[in-house]
């Protein structure tokens, strides 16, 4: 199969854009397609809400691109995934039309009915290893189902992202995937959806959606999508996972012992399990592996944010210095908001910098030591849990482009780094699409289609230096109350 011209197309639907990514058998990238989205309408009470009607015109628009690209004009597609945020909903007719705004995934206006839905499943969300915080979809379901637009009437559909697009490209309903669905309540463990939540919430059974595996057929491209965005009349449409399970798999972390670390505006450490993880802390959570298998992961509340409020310009010329002058004189956690999530809980968390930074190259080299400090902490978490992580750690994350950083992050955590080569939403969506086509399974699929990347090994020059570093980290965040 791997001689067939045959590529496969992955769609990512970001908060700002949709990105299309064509992909061959080797995964090499034939082609690229790209259009922008209208921002999201952010205001009080938490809300934030984004015109669902713009998502399919700008989907066909990146499609009708990448296939204009193609040497065949697309009809060398074989099949299609999606990947978009995690948690966003809509409300949808029998037509599939929006009902109104859809409701995205950082909107905070259901805390209150999360809480609810908290107690309501506890024991359901213990033996899952979840919590239902502020942002869930969970909440806004109910929220939706108590008073919003259109509640009460029949033949409503929830939607997440995925299933609008799915819905334009095959002309009719399809199914969700067991990704996307997880914010919004679905025990991919039993293989159900909370009815004894729901039913405490108010929320009508007929609105869901039914749930399968990610990568399993979800219909075929239909005459109006096909004309709409140059895909062929009878490609498959598989279901995808969410942006950034897509991405964890974008970096070839698919099979258990294999986890990735991406650093972008945050910090996220993913990987997979053979067995369902449960952190007692809440830090941890999992998605369901296509396979079965579990993909646990923490988001922190820092990462390349850090060093986000200097020009890009700046970042080689001080990453230069930083490196010429070795490991920093200070220990700092830039933590810039309140709170921390993983790898750690605590709402009371602060940033700080002990000591005063000798000059620029020092502060910064400080701050890329930081990040690092968090990561190792957050596998040493990973760790206590009782799981193996095997092998280099994946990278990913524009964070990864900077070598100095790369070089820091693997001497602290003493184990190479395997830097990813297309680690993007799209591609991993794109994986997904190749899973039963172009390939038997994600497995294959990951096998032949993802780069190895480049291998960043530890500096045994400036290890005990960052050891002790470590250890001052580390001890100032248990002097604060914020670690056991």
């Amino acid at each position: 199969m791997s001689d067939r011209p045959e590529v496969v197309a992955g769609i990512d639907i970001a908060t700002a854009a949709v990105r299309v990514v064509c992909a061959d058998a080797q995964g090499r990238v034939r082609a690229r397609g790209g259009a922008e989205l209208p921002p999201p309408r952010r205001g009080a009470g938490g809300h934030s809400e984004q015109d669902a009607t713009a998502w399919w015109p700008a989907v066909a628009a990146a499609l009708r691109q990448a296939t204009g690209a193609l040497p065949a004009g697309g009809r060398e597609v074989v099949a299609v995934a999606v990947a978009a945020t995690s948690g966003t909903i809509v409300l949808a007719d029998g037509r599939g039309e929006p009902l109104g705004p859809a409701l995205m995934y950082d909107d905070r206006r259901a805390a209150a009915l999360n809480a609810r839905a908290q107690e309501a499943g506890a024991g359901r969300w213990r033996a899952l290893g979840l919590s239902v915080g502020p942002t869930a979809a969970l909440g806004r379901i109910a929220w939706l189902a108590g008073g919003g637009p259109a509640a009460h009437d029949g033949g409503r559909h929830l939607l997440h992202t995925p299933d609008l697009v799915g819905w334009r490209l095959t002309g009719g309903p399809v199914a969700t995937d067991w990704s996307h669905a997880l914010k919004s309540g679905y025990d991919a463990r039993a293989g159900e959806w909370p009815d004894e939540v729901f039913d405490a919430l108010g929320v009508p059974a007929r609105w869901l959606p039914s749930v399968r595996a990610p990568a399993t057929p979800a219909g075929t491209v239909c005459a109006d999508a096909a004309a709409e965005t140059g895909l062929p009349t009878g490609c498959a449409v598989r279901l995808g996972m969410t942006d950034g399970c897509a991405g964890q798999l974008a970096t070839g972390a698919v099979r258990p012992g294999q986890f990735v670390g991406i650093l972008g505006t945050t910090y996220v450490l993913k990987g997979v399990t053979r067995d369902l993880i449960a952190d007692p802390s809440g830090a941890l959570y999992s998605h369901r592996h296509p396979d079965g298998w579990w993909l646990p992961g923490g988001a922190s509340n820092t990462g390349g944010e850090a060093v986000a409020h200097l020009p890009s310009e700046r970042l080689p010329a001080l990453d230069r210095a930083a490196a010429e002058r070795g490991p920093a004189s200070v220990v700092a956690y830039l933590l810039r908001g309140e709170g921390e999530r993983f790898p750690f809980v605590s709402g009371a968390a602060r940033g700080f910098v002990l000591g005063t930074p000798a000059d620029d190259a020092d502060r910064h080299r400080a701050t890329l030591e930081g990040v690092a400090f968090l990561e190792r902490l957050a596998l040493e978490r990973v760790a206590e849990l009782g799981v193996t992580v095997e092998g280099p750690l994946w990278a990913a994350g524009g964070g990864s482009r900077s070598p100095l950083w790369s070089r820091i992050r693997a001497t602290v955590l003493g184990r190479p780094l395997r830097v990813a080569e297309h680690a993007e939403t799209a591609f991993g969506a794109a994986l997904l699409a190749a899973s039963g086509t172009l390939h038997p399974d994600l497995t294959a699929s990951a096998a032949t289609m993802v780069r190895p990347g480049r291998d960043v090994e530890p500096d045994a020059r400036e290890k005990a230096a960052l050891d002790a570093s470590y250890a001052t980290f580390t001890a100032a965040l248990r002097a604060r109350g914020w670690l056991p």
